[in-house]
Order: C-alpha cells, then structure tokens, then sequence
C-alpha cells in the first residue's frame, strides 16, 4: 500500500497534469487513503475537474471536496442571469429536453428537477451547467422517469458489463428488482466502478441503480 505521502504526492501530479487545473491553487492531504482537497478555483468545472482527477488516482478510497468557487469582479453574475443563460444552453443541446428540466439558482448554486427519461440526459444537464461561468455548485436532483415498457433484464446488463474489457467482472454481481439495478462486488478501481454504473443505467427501463461495489486496489 501506498504511504500517506506518496499518495498525496501521486494525487497532486495528477491534478498537475490538468490543463485546466494547472494554475489552480489546490490543496490536498491525506490519511489512510482518505484524500482532502482544499483551497479556491475560478470556476465549478475546476472543481469538479479536481475530484475526477484525484478520485481516478489508485489507491484513493474516499475524496473529501472542500474546494470554494470564487469568481473575479469580472465574472460575478446574477442568479436570474445565470438561470437565463443555462436555458439558454440548454436549447443547444439535442440530448436534454429544456422544456422537461426545472432550473433553479440560488446565490450561484444551481437546482436541477424535473424527470427524464434517460440518465444520460441527466448527466449532460449538469455537465453543460457545469461550464457556464458564475456557477458555484450543483444539485442534480432530476428525476429518471423511463418510458420505456421494457422489463430491465440482469442478464442483459452482466453481459454489456462482460463485453467491456476494461472491467474485472469477476466479482461484480446484478442484482434487478422491478426497474432498480443494484450493483455488489468488488473492483480495482474508481474507473470500473463509475464505469460499470454507467453501463447499468443504460438498459432499457432502468430507474435507478444502487452502486454498492467496493474498490479494493490489492496493491502490495
């Protein structure tokens, strides 16, 4: 395993070594795997940008994100400005149905509800707010409300998650209760994990998926 300090070094290196992140002044430290970043970043995709970044580095099991949002002058805007231009944003994109999402902003801090019928449409909701100068953070709370009349299939699922060969599946087991996937297992990485919850939500009439796999790095 890891020290302290080589994790912390590895993690910082990996924030280094994004473009969009090597200017920022981003603290990190760490105990016992558990990873703290700290300081203040221009703009919420740094943010978010630091938490991939130190969340994909092995060795990592949690990423406490204390990371502020602090705009210049220049780039300070109002709540009713911010929400006109994530409408705005919105019609540029096929993928998210503008009229279906509900967008609230609150001192910089965005609310999104509404209900969806696929969770990808959910994840490019929040990513084309993510980009938008003047935004300080993100609650995602749409709804997946599927159309589809499909039953979510297990072994559909297990066998998208075999094709990828970037994924162990080993130890990953499917669970299906109606339309919700629950996720058991253990894999080697926060790749895997993300990568294999994304495969879920991707079948037919899923509504929800409860990621329960563990990351367990087996390093030596």
């Amino acid at each position: 395993m890891k020290t302290n300090e080589e994790l912390q070094n590895d993690v910082q290196d990996a924030i280094r070594w994004e473009p969009l992140l090597r200017s920022s002044d981003i603290g990190v430290s760490v105990k016992e795997g558990i990873v703290t970043l700290t300081g203040t970043v221009d703009g919420y995709s740094k943010k978010a940008e630091a938490e991939e970044a130190a969340r994909n580095v092995s060795g990592v099991k949690v990423v406490v994100e204390k990371i502020e949002v602090v705009f210049s002058d220049a780039n300070q805007k109002g709540d009713n400005e911010i929400a006109s231009e994530i409408m705005n944003a919105f019609k540029w994109h096929w993928d998210i149905p503008n009229d279906k999402v509900n967008v609230k902003v609150e001192d910089g801090w965005v609310t999104l509800t509404g209900e969806l019928e696929w969770n990808y449409q959910k994840e490019a909701a929040k990513k084309t707010v993510s980009n938008l100068v003047g935004v300080k953070g993100i609650v995602n709370n749409i709804m997946i409300m599927t159309l589809s009349k499909d039953r979510t299939e297990k072994e559909g699922i297990e066998n998208a998650i075999e094709r990828d060969g970037r994924i162990d599946n080993r130890s990953i087991e499917v669970e299906v209760v109606h339309n919700t996937v629950t996720l058991k297992g253990i894999v080697d990485s926060w790749y895997q994990k993300k990568e294999t919850e994304r495969i879920a939500w991707n079948a037919p009439g899923v509504k929800q998926v409860q990621n329960d796999l563990i990351v367990d790095f087996d390093e030596e």
